[in-house]
């Protein structure tokens, strides 16, 4: 591996791993790509740098100034690589209860991180970041949950994807919190391979694929479709338990030396699920968005579900 000269650089071409279980039938593939490789350990390391980058092109921001984001972790980190690169400051609102582990990772690249009350949830952080950004100049809120930059940020791992593939593939099975991901690949993909198949995974409990319920599977769930998605790109949905989340995150690290979080295993057993349906030769491939670590203090290898 070449000497790189900075953090930024270990971003992105991120490796592709099998994970097709044995008893599939014969000719279908199951494929993870491997975000947890990031620098920062998480698919959204890609979006914290594209949304700076296009802030500072866009004269959105210049550099000294100030990025204000209201996230739950992982897109703060990569923000924070970000505005260290680009030389500017991060403000981020996380509404207490979330992943102590990635407010500390956020702290410690150099973010200033502000929490909001629990019960408030994201709305309460967005209204925080809100309310900071109008006190500071030269300050800007990307809010990835309705930025057109955000899909863009992806493009260039559907063309990873399709390269170290090297062939057809017939479905992705992403999970979508933002829906950035999801969209910014289907539509890379679809530019050249219009047969491929979108499959976005949803926790149960999420308010797009049902009665909205509490859900302890963390990075995906959605309301409803976010501006910048095109419903021509989801051609099913799939969804899964907690339970099955929490069991699938067990079973990767125990049998597969992968360290991941609960939205990795929710994918994980969403395709497994696809594989299984298959009559015919297939490639699927999959995306685990990131690492285990940051939920340690939330038992993720054991986690206890609790049945209403």
């Amino acid at each position: 591996m070449k000497v790189v000269n900075c953090a930024a650089e270990l971003i992105g071409n991120t490796p592709l791993m099998d994970v097709t279980p044995a008893d599939v039938s014969e000719g279908v593939r199951l494929l993870a790509k491997l975000e947890t490789e990031n620098i920062g350990g998480s698919v959204k390391d890609r979006l914290g740098m594209h949304l700076v980058k296009r802030a500072l092109e866009e004269g959105c921001l210049t550099k000294g100034g100030t990025v204000i984001e209201p996230t739950a972790g992982n897109t703060g980190i990569g923000l924070a690589i970000a505005a260290q690169h680009y030389g500017v400051s991060l403000i981020v609102t996380v509404p207490e209860k979330f992943s102590v582990e990635k407010q500390q990772l956020m702290q410690a690249l150099g973010a200033e991180v502000v929490q909001t009350p629990t019960e408030e949830g994201m709305k309460g952080a967005i209204e925080q970041a809100e309310a900071i950004a109008q006190s500071l100049d030269n300050s800007y809120v990307p809010n990835q949950f309705d930025n057109p930059w955000n899909p863009e940020a992806y493009r260039p791992l559907a063309e990873e994807l399709m390269e170290q593939v090297g062939g057809p593939i017939d479905e992705i099975v992403f999970g979508g919190g933002s829906g950035g991901t999801f969209t910014g690949v289907m539509s890379v993909l679809r530019e050249t391979m219009p047969d491929v198949k979108g499959i976005l995974v949803q926790p149960e409990g999420a308010g797009l694929v049902g009665e909205e319920q509490s859900y302890d599977i963390e990075g995906i769930g959605m309301g409803e479709l976010r501006s910048f998605m095109d419903p021509k790109w989801i051609d099913a949905y799939e969804v899964v338990s907690d339970e099955e989340a929490f069991l699938m995150v067990k079973r990767l690290a125990r049998t597969n030396a992968l360290l991941v979080g609960s939205s990795s295993g929710a994918a994980m057993v969403a395709a497994i699920r696809r594989a299984d349906r298959a009559d015919s030769p297939k490639t699927i491939v999959t995306l685990f968005p990131d690492r285990a670590e940051r939920y340690l203090q939330s038992n993720v290898f054991n986690r206890k579900v609790e049945k209403e």
